[in-house]
C-alpha cells in the first residue's frame, strides 16, 4: 500500500490514487459549502506586499472543491478571480508559438494517438536536416521565434542524437530578419542523461504530458511499447530536472478519464515539483482529445463539453498562479477566447500537426496527429488578440537571460513584469509589425505599440523600450531585450 507523500520520488506516491479518491470524495461533500468556497477564493486572492504580489494559489483538495462547485455566482466568481491573476503575473501578454513535427514514427501503442505502431495507413515521415531548414525559414517568414519540437517514440527513426542535431540546425538558420529563438521539446520520457544532453543543447522548457493519472487507465490506454511503464512516465520531470532542466510542462490529455481525477492528479504533480525541487511547473497544458486519422474521440467516454473545460481552465489558473497555460490550435477560436479569459498565456498560432506541413501551401493531412480547428494564418491571429486587448508576445528573452525555473518565477511575485516582460513583449510585437505583418494588423500593432508603452511604469524601461522600438522600425537591429 502506497502512502501519500507529497515529496517522495516514487510516483505512486507523490500521484497516490488513494489520496485522489478521498479528494473527490471532500469535494463532492463540500460542493455546496459556499462559506467554505469564498474562504479558498479569499486565500487564492492576490495580495501586494513589501516583497511584491503574492498569491497562495490552492492544493489539489481545495481546488477540487472550487472545481464541483454548482453555483452559478459562485463559478463567476471563479471566473473573475482567475482572471485577475492572470492579469496580475502575466499582464494582457500571450506568448505565440507554432509546434514543428520532426518525425510521425513511434513503437507505441496508444490507443488515443494516431502515430500508434499498428496503424499501417498513416504516411509515416521523418525530416532530414535539409527538410526541418526548410520547415523553419517557412516558420520565421510568418513570424514565429518559438517552437515546440514534436516526435514520436522510436529508438530508430527518432534517436536523442537525431533530435539534438535536429536542435543544432534548428538555432543555426538565420532567415532574413528571421530566428528561432526558443525550441521546447515534447518528446518521450528518457533517462537524466538524455535530459543532461537536451539541457546543454539549449532546449527551452522540456514538455511532456501525463495523459492520464489514473495508472490502471493508463496502463490499458498503453497497452504496448516503452510508454506502457506508467512508473518510468510519471517519474520523468523528476529525471528531467536532475538532468538541469529547471523548466517543466505538464499535461493531461482530458477526455481519457474523469476530469475531476485528472484535475486533482495534475495539481498533485504541480505540488510535487515545488515541494521536491522549490518550483513548480513552468506551464500546465489543456489539451482535449480530438478526432484524428484512425482515432474517434467519441469512442471515449469521458469527453469535456465547454462549459466545464473552461471552468477547469480557471480553477488551474487560481490553484498554480505563477505557471504559464497554453492552449493550442485543437480548439476553435471560440474555445479560445472562452480559454484567454479565465487564465490563458500562451497559444500556438498557424499550427501544422503533420510532418513537412510549413512547406506545403494547402495543409496536408496524411500525417496530422489531430485534427486543427484553429486554422488561421498567424497575421489573422495576432490581430485577433489585439482586438480583444491582449498583447501578441514572441518574447524569449527570460531563457536567454538565464531567468529559468525559480528565477523566472521570482521575477514573477515581484511584479516586476510590467517592467521586464511587457516591453519585452511590445519589442518583438514591434519585429513582426515591422517585418511580418499585413498592412491592416500593422497600423493595429503600432496603434497598440505605443498606447502600451504608456504603462511602463519605469521611466527609464520606458524611455530604452521606446528607443529600441523606433530602432526597430527604422533599421534592421533586431533582438533587444531587458
Amino acid at each position: 500500500m502506497f502512502k501519500y507523500d507529497v515529496k517522495s520520488k516514487k510516483a505512486e506516491e507523490f500521484i497516490n490514487h488513494e489520496e485522489i479518491l478521498n479528494t473527490l470524495k471532500f469535494a463532492k461533500e463540500n460542493k455546496n459549502n459556499i462559506a467554505l468556497i469564498e474562504e479558498y477564493l479569499e486565500k487564492a486572492r492576490p495580495k501586494r506586499t513589501e516583497k511584491g504580489i503574492i498569491a497562495k494559489g490552492l492544493t489539489h483538495r481545495e481546488a477540487s472543491v472550487l472545481l464541483a462547485c454548482e453555483d452559478k455566482s459562485i463559478i463567476e466568481k471563479i471566473y473573475a478571480l482567475a482572471g485577475e491573476i492572470k492579469q496580475t503575473f502575466y499582464g494582457n501578454r500571450i506568448v505565440m508559438f507554432a509546434p514543428l513535427y520532426l518525425s510521425n514514427y513511434c513503437v507505441n501503442g496508444c490507443v488515443y494517438c494516431p502515430y500508434h505502431a499498428k496503424n499501417k495507413h498513416i504516411a509515416r515521415k521523418k525530416l532530414t536536416q535539409e527538410e526541418i531548414k526548410n520547415e523553419v525559414i517557412a516558420l520565421q517568414d510568418m513570424g514565429h521565434k518559438r517552437l515546440a519540437i514534436e516526435s514520436g517514440e522510436d529508438p530508430i527513426n527518432s534517436p536523442i542524437e537525431y533530435i539534438l542535431e535536429s536542435l543544432k540546425t534548428i538555432y543555426s538558420i538565420k532567415h532574413k530578419n528571421g530566428a528561432i529563438r526558443r525550441a521546447n521539446v515534447n518528446i518521450a520520457a528518457t533517462t537524466v542523461e538524455n535530459y543532461r544532453k537536451l539541457h546543454e543543447a539549449g532546449i527551452g522548457t522540456y514538455i511532456l504530458f501525463q495523459e492520464t493519472y489514473n495508472k490502471e487507465s493508463y496502463e490499458s490506454l498503453h497497452p504496448t511499447g516503452p510508454k506502457h511503464d506508467y512508473i518510468y512516465h510519471t517519474e520523468a520531470m523528476d529525471r528531467a530536472m536532475e538532468g538541469g532542466i529547471d523548466d517543466v510542462g505538464l499535461g493531461v490529455l482530458f477526455g481519457l478519464e474523469s476530469y475531476r481525477y485528472e484535475f486533482a492528479g495534475l495539481l498533485m504533480h504541480a505540488e510535487h515539483l515545488e515541494a521536491a525541487f522549490g518550483v513548480g511547473p513552468h506551464t500546465i497544458s489543456v489539451p482535449r482529445i480530438k478526432k484524428a486519422d484512425d482515432i474517434d474521440p467519441e469512442t471515449f467516454d469521458n469527453g469535456l463539453d465547454d462549459d466545464t473545460f473552461e471552468k477547469i481552465i480557471a480553477c488551474i489558473r487560481i490553484s498554480v498562479p505563477y505557471t504559464g497555460m497554453i492552449i493550442s490550435t485543437r480548439e476553435s477560436q471560440k474555445v479560445r477566447e472562452r480559454a484567454l479569459r479565465v487564465g490563458i498565456s500562451q497559444i500556438s498560432g498557424a499550427s501544422r500537426t503533420s510532418v513537412g506541413g510549413y512547406t506545403e501551401e494547402i495543409r496536408p493531412t496524411d500525417s496530422e496527429q489531430f485534427d486543427v480547428s484553429d486554422q488561421r494564418t498567424l497575421d489573422e491571429v495576432v490581430d485577433w488578440l489585439m482586438h480583444m486587448g491582449h498583447i501578441p508576445s514572441f518574447c524569449t528573452a527570460c531563457y536567454r537571460e538565464g531567468r529559468t525555473g525559480d528565477r523566472f518565477m521570482s521575477l514573477c511575485k515581484s511584479g516586476q513584469i510590467i517592467n521586464c516582460c511587457h516591453p519585452n513583449a511590445l519589442m518583438t510585437l514591434s519585429e513582426y509589425m515591422t517585418d511580418y505583418a499585413s498592412k491592416g494588423t500593422k497600423d493595429d500593432g503600432m496603434r497598440m505599440i505605443r498606447s502600451e508603452l504608456e504603462k511602463i511604469s519605469n521611466p527609464k524601461v520606458k524611455e530604452r523600450a521606446t528607443d529600441y522600438i523606433n530602432q526597430i522600425e527604422t533599421t534592421n537591429a533586431r533582438d533587444f531585450r531587458f
